[in-house]
């Protein structure tokens, strides 16, 4: 242990503890702005600086350790100076048009800039004037980058992509796309993580929400929504709603008072998913097992995660046939609505405005694809909304939703199980897949909670089960810099198995790129425990129970894997390429 003293206080804590940290622990708050525990810990932005007794100059609390007998001062006039010129210096590097930004009040420079008390600023402003394809779903502003590293750091160290990079020096230092291309022409996966994790809105994701307004007003439109399981976790955070409180009836209500026409459960479609999934992975071991038979490569991995597909594309596309061909359960539903739905209600597809909110930007690309289309040619999903822009449309509708009562979601595509709800976190498409395959395997169902073993935030998880006396090898795997040590760990002959599921972000889509920011706080864990918790209390734990799912099948799709299910819910992960 080792004694000192802040700001006058006495304070002992673990030898290489941060003064960052041993202030904390005194209930001291030094300010930091480029800061990321874990992530980005290298003193760049000089906003924690703090005084040292003996110490000559101002040093960064966040990644300098105590000393026993250390006297920190965090708020001396030479600390307070020096933090209040670093921000004035990056404010001149700034973009302060702070109506028109996606971040105001969320904003982690406006938020020091006041508690600092700048109200003028002394330096002349020098903004670099770069602003990234709007088209694109992720969009970069670097008159409001800080270059406080922290997407390079993300990128790199936490998804293995490597996307952004230090360009120019000096002065003249600016983030931008590595090697200078454009950022649509990268190996991006479109995870959104450098969105959540930057502290300004020098990163944001396009803004569809005017699109969605102008379908509803438009009456020869019939505007339908899906809500994704991750998004009920999530949507009230910025709303003031308490976790409890912002259950997906109550956001069912606010988008009919917004003017959606039908509000419906993606649960539904990720159900579907398991059906085509699972029956996937039982005829490909089936196929593996016939003597003289074609070779089939395993592991065979889960398709839910558009930025996993990305990012599989652009790394190990030699890989692409060991992906499910299943589409994503967004996909499944919008493929769904524009055919089966359609004929329900006795309308032309193209009449149907099919909207999804999703807790992620990938879904954004994914929706454009020129593989995800109907029969003449017109998107299966029109429009994918993030958790961040629902949020904002129903703030400028006026909408309070905790004035609002419940409401039940339309049927027959707003029925799931507790099995399609936890897809929204790590392990849950496999746990989910897992339940039905046993059943489609066996003719029984397993105990619900079976294959727990594949749960929890540990980046990588393996567990081996019995599967009608075969044992299947299993691995999940959330965060892309996990995707990658597991895949290489697969070519090097280290490990083997059946069945992977991977998410691109970690924790699962709790932890998507689309989902509220709380600077500094990562919530996955959290969020993922909501949806564990529903599942328990669900009625119905199994997708193959499904009610809507199974008059589907009887009534239009014949059964898993038929010509028609392979029509409309399989997809040819080869057909489109990366930055076209």
């Amino acid at each position: 242990m080792v004694k000192l003293i802040i700001d006058d206080r006495e304070v002992e804590v673990p030898e290489h503890t941060t003064i960052l940290d041993a202030a904390a622990s005194a209930g001291i708050k030094i300010p930091t702005l480029c800061f990321l525990r874990d992530v980005n810990e290298v003193g760049a932005c000089r906003v924690c600086v703090v005084e040292v007794e003996g110490i000559d100059q101002l040093v960064a609390a966040c990644n300098n350790y105590v000393l026993d007998g250390m006297i920190v001062h965090t708020n001396s006039r030479r600390a307070r100076i020096a933090r209040k010129t670093n921000v004035e210096f990056l404010l001149s590097q700034h973009s302060s048009e702070c109506t028109s930004c996606v971040r105001s009040g969320n904003c982690s420079l406006q938020s020091l800039a006041n508690d600092l008390g700048i109200t003028h600023l002394p330096y002349a402003k020098h903004l670099e004037g770069f602003h990234s394809d709007t088209a694109f779903p992720l969009i970069r502003d670097n008159d409001k980058c800080i270059k406080c590293l922290r997407c390079i750091q993300v990128c790199e160290n936490v998804q293995a992509t490597g996307v952004w990079a230090l360009t120019s020096r000096a002065s003249h230092t600016s983030v931008n796309v590595a090697g200078g291309r454009a950022l649509a022409e990268t190996d991006c996966a479109l995870c959104g993580q450098c969105i959540t994790h930057c502290p300004t809105g020098a990163l944001r994701e396009r803004d569809d929400s005017d699109r969605v307004f102008d379908a509803i007003e438009d009456p020869e439109k019939i505007c339908l929504v899906q809500i994704a399981p991750a998004v009920r976790t999530a949507w009230g955070e910025s709303l003031g709603l308490a976790r409890e409180d912002a259950t997906v009836k109550r956001l069912a209500s606010a988008l009919r008072q917004m003017g959606f026409d039908y509000v419906f459960d993606t649960n539904f479609s990720a159900d579907l998913t398991i059906m085509e999934e699972g029956s996937e992975l039982l005829e490909r071991v089936r196929r593996a097992g016939e003597p003289g038979g074609e070779p089939i490569r395993f592991p065979m991995f889960t398709s839910c995660c558009p930025g996993w597909i990305r990012y599989a594309k652009s790394h190990y596309p030699d890989m692409l046939d060991q992906i499910s061909t299943s589409k994503s359960p967004q996909q499944m539903f919008g493929a769904v609505a524009k055919t089966y739905y359609a004929e329900a209600l006795g309308v032309d597809p193209s009449m149907i405005f099919s909207v999804s909110v999703m807790p992620c930007l990938a879904k954004k690309a994914e929706a454009a694809l020129p593989t995800m289309v109907g029969e003449t040619g017109e998107p299966d999903v029109d429009v994918v909304l993030t958790v961040r822009e629902i949020d904002r449309m129903i703030r400028a509708a006026h909408i309070d939703p905790c004035t609002l009562e419940e409401s039940e979601l339309d049927q027959p595509l707003g029925a799931g199980t507790g099995a399609a709800v936890i897809f929204g976190a790590t392990g849950g498409v496999m746990d989910a897949a897992l339940r039905s395959a046993y059943f489609l395997a066996t003719g029984e169902n397993p105990d619900p909670d079976a294959f727990s073993g594949v749960r929890g935030l540990d980046g990588w998880k393996e567990k081996t089960f019995d599967l009608a006396g075969v044992p299947l090898r299993v691995a999940v795997a959330h965060g892309l810099g996990n995707a990658h040590k597991l895949i290489e760990a697969l070519r090097a002959g280290e490990v083997s198995y059946d069945f992977v599921e991977i998410m691109a972000c970690p924790g699962g889509c709790v932890g998507g790129g689309g989902q509220p920011i709380h600077d500094g706080c990562e919530l996955a864990g959290e969020r993922g425990d909501v949806l564990w918790g529903l599942d328990a209390a669900a009625p119905l734990r199994f997708s193959h129970e499904n009610p809507s799912v199974q008059t589907l099948y009887a009534d239009y799709l014949g059964e898993p894997l038929s010509e028609r299910a392979e029509e409309l819910l399989h997809t040819d992960h080869a057909a489109w390429e990366m930055g076209k």
